[in-house]
């Protein structure tokens, strides 16, 4: 029987916290023999997060036009990004210069006291989110990071699909690493990212494994996919922002899929890291949330590192959407930004601050 839901799903979306009367209207499914289910689901905003996140969950969702261009969802897409990135320094005052390594475009990251003395050989890249089309998250990604370790990041500005394809990401991490190694030891490089960051993480391990160049530290790999042929089962429930917005399974996500595979095998393994050998692959943090639709593919992966042998460790959150963190106010965030600086730092041979 197949188990991913991969037909209409309408969600009716209870504002229980904010005093709202929610219809009464009873929970259906229905199943095809294939197994594809049908279903009507009332699901309530969770207790068990907290005060913030459940008006969080609440906010009412505008859907970007179905046509909207590459161009507008560029624009769209640096708005909300400055507006996060503002929201995460007023809370960690930061300095971000720009510069380029290996001819790499790149943000670098510290806290607004620098440096610590005893983390002048340690330094941490990122590999932002975005959906391969624009970037997301270097600045929001980084700026907790940096201050809660007292550690250099530095953001690379890989090249963006569909004007540049893959593998062209995975090359300017590769090349900007290469060029680190030249100065810090790879045991004092963690690398991680979010989202399409996090994919990449994945697809960068992989493609040191394939160079015979030695591994970092550490990976940080929160939200993501391994497997670029198919759709997770979490993509046939949930959109980005969780229960809310536009739905269309089973093909919602093929259109930045396409663009960032271009003509390549969705199932090369550098691609699509379930077909690598993962055996040697860095101690791996994944996150990921109950509401996130790429649970499903995190999971996946990560059951296949520890298959592999790797030392994965993966934390789940309750109720929230996919990449909740980029959310400066939500003590979710803060707890999760925790989690990432302490692993790090474990890994990097450094005490927690």
């Amino acid at each position: 029987m197949r188990l991913s839901t991969t037909s209409v799903l309408t969600f009716l979306f209870g504002l229980l916290s904010a005093g709202y009367c929610m219809a009464q209207q009873p929970d259906t499914a229905s199943m095809d023999t294939d197994g594809t289910a049908h279903l009507t689901r009332v699901i309530p905003v969770p207790h068990s997060v907290s005060p913030e996140a459940q008006r969080s969950l609440a906010k009412h969702i505008t859907d970007p036009p179905m046509d909207e261009s590459l161009a507008a969802k560029r624009i769209r897409t640096d708005a909300y990004a400055h507006s996060d990135a503002e929201a995460y320094k007023a809370i960690y005052p930061s300095k971000i210069e720009e510069s380029k390594i290996a001819g790499v475009p790149v943000h670098v990251i510290t806290s607004a006291t620098g440096v610590a003395p005893d983390r002048q050989d340690r330094v941490l890249i990122n590999l932002h989110g975005g959906g391969f089309t624009t970037d997301s998250g270097s600045l929001t990604e980084s700026i907790p990071i940096a201050a809660l370790t007292h550690t250099k990041v530095i953001a690379v500005l890989y090249r963006l699909a569909p004007e540049s394809p893959f593998p062209a990401a995975v090359d300017d991490a590769v090349a900007v690493y290469r060029e680190l190694l030249k100065t810090y030891k790879p045991e004092h490089i963690a690398v991680y990212g979010a989202s399409a960051g996090a994919i990449l993480s994945g697809e960068f391990a992989v493609k040191l494994k394939a160079l015979g160049l030695p591994e970092p530290a550490a990976l940080g790999i929160f939200s993501t996919t391994g497997d670029f042929s198919i759709p997770g089962d979490s993509q046939s429930v949930y959109t980005v922002t969780g229960v809310a917005g536009r739905l269309s399974p089973p093909q919602f996500g093929r259109k930045f899929i396409n663009d960032y595979v271009g003509s390549a095998d969705a199932t090369d393994p550098i691609l699509s890291p379930l077909y690598a050998d993962l055996r040697g692959l860095p101690p791996s943090l994944f996150i990921t949330s109950t509401r996130d639709m790429m649970l499903s593919q995190t999971t996946i992966l990560h059951r296949a590192f520890l298959r592999a042998g790797v030392d994965a460790q993966l934390v789940v959150f309750e109720g929230l959407n996919h990449g909740f963190w980029y959310e400066a106010g939500l003590p979710e965030s803060k707890e999760a930004n925790t989690l990432m600086a302490k692993f790090f730092l474990a890994h990097l041979g450094l005490p927690s601050q």
